[in-house]
């Protein structure tokens, strides 16, 4: 083939690719122009994911007559001049690459009137190409409807994720401006129901209440950089996590820079390492953390999408979010009296006061899924003394697969140290118990046996958009594992049953823990969502480290190990035992 010149509606395509990944994408592109226009009320409707339809209304300047078909060309902008202007942008948007990209891949029509204009315009574009326009009545400011995103691009087309997908990703959008821009009114409605909305009060708190909810919110904490050092342009503040509060992923740590929201690893570590020594290897803060400095001090010509930017001194933002963060905790834990359930006990020194003991915790293990309110006090020893495996019609259903065991006690309130004829075992309670409560909740919920325990009074638990739509999507996955929730008004469910494993739980609290694990699993299909459910079950439910077991409640759980399928690994994969065979103890201690 030879060298050709494309033509410019491959050109135009090509470069969409980059700029439009997803229906997220428009929003986050028509949102920032919104932003740019001056817009004190942005209103988002979405239909089909945004496949079928995204409108975005705004009241911001609008745009002349005699510019409207301009601002779809190619490089076209109204945010900068000259090269120069790139060291010091102010807007959100400067390419002028957003309008061409959306309507070469869509239809589009957009009804736009400037404020010293008495007549608006109404243009049509069909793939890049302009169909219609004509005069209209409206109000100051821009509506852009984007319909059939990708309808002339079918490769793009076919690599779209599912509907609730992506209603989520836009959810998310349109969450971080809002945290970007308090003062801002958004509204947020998907298929007809509103899905989200700030009120424009300019206070951070009010949006970060309506994105992540009153339960989230009551945990975060405020952060603000010092004024002291005056020769530091970089200022930091925002909201973050008390140390007691963490999740399993990274998906809540916000970063803005001067009102944009990036991606960037080296802050995000930033976050993570204000957190060193209060939260465990593994957890993650929710941290909303606003950013301040020059434009000239920041390059955001970075990135086709503008999601990541360069510092021109990157270890000084680096310290401050740090530090700023960092002393926000210290501060915490010196005014506020630490006491449980205000997430603080992280802060206090370990001591023997943090183990449970046996009396708070007085449930039988020869039963991993009963509590004390469920059942009698253990009574049943003669597992204790079981010496070999009964025969004929008293054969257990389950065969052994480990060795007979022996208790010999307990290391760390963590650890249960017992003798087989192979030698010592060192055997990790939290992770034996997961297992033991993994098969069992498989066994039953094969054999469709009852699996759920209503709660005794109806619960409440409000969600982000993002996650309410994430629970509607798997309504079904969650009813066949136990968790029975209705719909009750914007974002909000009514919690009517919960795994009975969970039963002495707080069914708000479980709730939250299963979203997280949802929101943070990218494995796609319901099988392997529902087994990622399972073993978060499991999880909440199994002995936890730290809690101290009597002989019998050892050797109860020993016995039900030594009866599953699999007791070398808990369900995530993590070895449940340690073996030291009598050879081995011979050598280490000379004897061999």
């Amino acid at each position: 083939m030879p060298i050709h010149i494309l033509d410019d509606q491959v050109i135009a395509q090509i470069a969409a690719g980059e700029v439009i990944e997803r229906p997220a994408s428009v929003i986050k592109e028509l949102v920032e122009n919104a932003l740019d226009a001056g817009a004190t009320t942005i209103h988002i409707a979405v239909a089909g994911g945004g496949q079928r339809l995204m409108r975005v209304s705004d009241n911001g300047q609008g745009i002349p007559a005699d510019q409207v078909e301009t601002a779809f060309a190619r490089h076209a902008t109204s945010k900068l001049v000259s090269a120069d202007d790139l060291s010091h942008i102010q807007t959100l948007g400067f390419r002028g690459e957003a309008l061409a990209s959306i309507a070469s891949i869509s239809r589009v029509t957009m009804t736009t009137r400037a404020h010293d204009e008495a007549v608006g315009t109404r243009l049509h574009l069909e793939g890049g190409r302009m169909m219609q326009r004509q005069p209209t009545g409206a109000p100051a400011g821009t509506v852009i409807a984007v319909e059939n995103l990708f309808f002339n691009t079918p490769a793009r087309l076919k690599f779209q994720k599912a509907e609730n997908t992506e209603k989520r990703q836009i959810a998310l959008v349109v969450g971080r401006y809002a945290m970007a821009y308090p003062q801002v009114r958004f509204i947020l409605e998907q298929d007809g129901r509103e899905a989200f909305r700030s009120s424009g009060s300019g206070q951070l708190a009010d949006v970060l209440i309506a994105a992540l909810g009153v339960t989230s919110f009551k945990d975060l904490i405020e952060i603000e950089s010092e004024n002291s050092d005056r020769r530091s342009p970089i200022k930091v503040w925002g909201y973050t996590s008390v140390p007691g509060q963490s999740r399993a992923d990274r998906s809540r740590i916000i970063l803005f820079v001067n009102g944009r929201w990036i991606q960037d690893a080296s802050l995000g570590y930033a976050v993570v390492q204000a957190y060193h020594t209060f939260l465990m290897k593994g957890r993650y803060p929710v941290s909303v953390v606003m950013i301040e400095l020059p434009s000239e001090e920041v390059d955001v010509n970075v990135h086709p999408t503008k999601a990541e930017v360069r510092f021109q001194n990157p270890n000084a933002v680096f310290a401050i979010v740090q530090r700023t963060i960092r002393r926000a905790i210290l501060d915490l834990g010196q005014t506020t009296p630490l006491h449980e359930g205000h997430g603080l006990s992280m802060l206090a020194p370990a001591s023997s006061s943090q183990f449970h003991s046996q009396t708070e915790m007085d449930f039988d293990l020869d039963s991993p899924g009963w509590y004390p309110h469920q059942q009698p006090s253990y009574t049943q020893h003669a597992a204790d003394e079981e010496d070999a495996i009964p025969a004929g019609l008293e054969a257990p259903n389950r065969p052994r697969t480990l060795p007979l065991l022996r208790v010999v006690g307990q290391v760390g309130a963590s650890y249960i140290v017992a003798e087989g004829p192979a030698g010592l075992y060192l055997i990790d309670q939290h992770a034996a118990h997961e297992r033991i409560l993994y098969e069992q909740f498989m066994e039953n919920h094969t054999r469709q046996e009852q699996i759920a325990q209503l709660t005794l009074s109806a619960q409440t638990i409000e969600l982000p958009a993002s996650e309410a739509a994430l629970v509607e999507a798997n309504f079904e996955v969650l009813d066949e594992i136990g968790f029975k929730l209705e719909p009750f008004g914007q974002n909000t469910f009514v919690i009517r049953s919960i795994p009975s494993l969970l039963s002495d739980r707080d069914p708000v609290q479980v709730v939250a823990e299963v979203v997280q694990e949802l929101e943070a699993d990218r494995m796609p299909g319901q099988a392997q969502i529902e087994e990622k459910i399972i073993q978060r079950v499991c999880k909440q439910a199994a002995v936890k480290a730290g809690t101290i077991l009597s002989m019998e409640q050892m050797q109860a759980l020993i016995r039900q190990l030594e009866r599953t399928e699999s007791p070398l690994t808990c369900p995530h994969g993590r070895p449940t035992m340690l073996h030291m065979t009598s050879e081995q103890l011979e050598r280490e201690f000379g004897r061999k």
